[in-house]
């Protein structure tokens, strides 16, 4: 794993939806570091890529109400563990359940393990719900992944929300969720 400054210099065997991706962030006049790595399905391994990229990569969980009416996508900090219950009362939702393969495709282009705040460029219908915990806030950079879980990207915390929110028309709700010292 080798971090460099910006995108790839060859798109070649990229997803059109990385290369949005990049074409965004440029657009927008964002700095970020990228690495490139094995398909990332868990937080260990997200863990490791974080030690190369110098930041922590943001767990983002896409959830929704058991009807399917309403779709929440939660960013916390990856070692943070999520109970359902706690998102809910400050939400107003019971019920909460990780939404299926095909929403996360249909609504924000995405496949499991490749989550991330920047398929929001894709929900052109704002059906998605951002939610995010206090703690995001604290940290200088973001990590995350550019639509694709081979690669991860960093670039400042103010830089998400002072350029890419506004650019998307997203607006979010910040959340509190309790870290538990005992699991």
């Amino acid at each position: 794993m080798e971090l460099v400054k910006g995108r790839p210099i060859d798109n070649t065997n990229r997803l059109q939806k990385e290369i949005d991706t990049y074409d965004f962030l440029d657009s927008l006049g964002i700095e970020y570091d990228r690495i490139d790595h094995e398909a990332a399905f868990t937080m260990e391994v997200c863990e490791e890529i974080d030690k190369v990229l110098g930041g922590k990569t943001c767990k983002n969980l896409f959830l929704c109400n058991r009807q399917k009416t309403n779709f929440y996508l939660l960013l916390m900090p990856g070692d943070k563990p999520f109970k359902t219950k706690d998102l809910s009362q400050q939400i107003g939702s019971s019920r909460l359940s990780f939404a299926n393969e095909d929403d996360m495709q249909e609504i924000l282009n995405l496949t499991p393990g490749s989550v991330t705040i920047l398929g929001l460029m894709y929900d052109k219908e704002k059906k998605v719900k951002l939610l995010i915990d206090e703690e995001v806030f604290l940290d200088e950079y973001f990590g995350c992944h550019p639509c694709i879980n081979t690669s991860s990207i960093k670039m400042k915390t103010s830089d998400v929300f002072e350029k890419v929110l506004p650019a998307l028309e997203v607006e979010y709700l910040k959340v509190s969720l309790p870290r538990y010292e005992n699991l």
